[in-house]
């Protein structure tokens, strides 16, 4: 196991971006931040355990942690706080081809529980849980979002025809939210007992690189804010933050993004909250108990702290190792006191905590 360690921090303050988000078409939403940054006071790096699937049987082995989340609630194989994490490669390191779900307790030294082994989770790169603990993944190369249990029962396969790639996942506001990589797509849909309803793609025109597996940069990092509606999404291909306000009655459509662009009939309800440097390849992001949202950086290993109007407020290196190292990023606590953040850590194959 790594030891704990102390983190020092990169702390930086900028000007938002008002005429950014003027020039966008976007309108700005009133500030949730309750505070200062939260960054800055996390000193401490403590491994939570390894996410490599302990098997048995076919995935056994299975590396390269990308979906995080946490159970809500204790139910099926799940204790409430659990850290629920998905595998991206097999044994043997290849891209994309993971095809299991574990579970570890959060504490210090916790090992993996083997949860589910499918060929529907091929690539599985992202998951988010609803209030029941059921658990909602996306497969990027099986092309399908399975629905699992919280006993580790397959509940659907969802191979619908709206998925292009799925690369992102996130539960709220009864909605299960979900990102398309090939497509450029935000997708909405409701799900009851495995079933899935109420289909309907939201935004378009989100860019992304079209790469293999292992070099993917598209709509990821999704978080939904339900202080507000807000569902933030992380635009990996070209270094920005984007939110989407109302987004549980966004009609049909209601987006599209070409550029710096919006249009639509809700144009107004979407805005690019943060552009350019620090972010660097980001892929994974969460909400901090002050409403800033937490952006994990592929190509350098940090954290970035961003407000909900487009301010930096601080950065943190977590990994000074090779890059690539933040895939899946989940926070928990009410204040800065109690603030944790969980990251997926690829250079280890281990889930991560941050915290005071």
């Amino acid at each position: 196991m790594l030891p704990t360690m102390r983190l020092g921090a990169r702390f930086a303050s900028v000007a938002a971006l008002a005429s950014l988000l003027v020039a966008c078409g976007g309108t700005t939403m009133p500030p949730r931040n309750i505070g200062g940054a939260i960054l800055p006071s996390l000193h401490t790096l403590t491994t939570i355990g390894s996410a490599v699937d302990p098997g048995p049987g076919v995935g056994a082995g299975d590396q390269n942690p990308y979906g995080l989340a946490i159970a809500p609630i204790s139910a099926g194989a799940l204790t409430a706080g659990d850290l629920v994490v998905c595998n991206f490669n097999d044994a043997a390191n290849v891209q994309g081809t993971g095809t299991t779900i574990v579970a570890l307790h959060p504490v210090a030294g916790a090992t993996p529980t083997h949860l589910l082994q499918s060929p529907v989770l091929l690539g599985c790169a992202a998951l988010s849980l609803d209030a029941t603990d059921t658990i909602f993944t996306v497969a990027l190369v099986a092309n399908d979002a399975p629905i699992v249990s919280p006993a580790g029962a397959l509940l659907n396969a969802d191979t619908n025809a709206a998925w292009a790639g799925p690369w992102g996942a996130i539960v709220g506001n009864g909605f299960v939210f979900e990102a398309e990589e090939l497509s450029g797509t935000i997708v909405r849909f409701t799900s009851s007992a495995g079933a899935v309803a109420n289909v309907t793609t939201v935004v378009t025109g989100i860019s992304g690189n079209a790469g293999v597996p292992g070099s993917v940069l598209a709509a990821a990092g999704l978080t939904y804010d339900a202080a507000n509606d807000t569902l933030y999404v992380v635009d990996g291909n070209t270094n920005r933050l984007l939110a989407f306000s109302s987004v549980s009655t966004l009609p049909a459509n209601a987006i599209a993004i070409a550029g710096t662009g919006f249009s639509g009939p809700s144009a107004a309800d979407a805005r690019v909250v943060f552009s350019g440097a620090p972010l660097n390849g980001p892929i994974s992001a969460a909400l901090l108990a002050n409403g800033d949202v937490v952006v994990g950086n592929t190509g350098d290993n940090n954290l970035v702290e961003i407000s909900p109007t487009g301010k930096l407020m601080a950065e943190k290196l977590v990994d000074t190792g090779a890059s690539g190292a933040i895939f899946g990023i989940v926070t928990t606590g009410t204040t800065a006191a109690t603030q944790k953040i969980y990251f997926n850590d690829d250079n280890a194959n281990v889930v991560m905590l941050v915290s005071q």
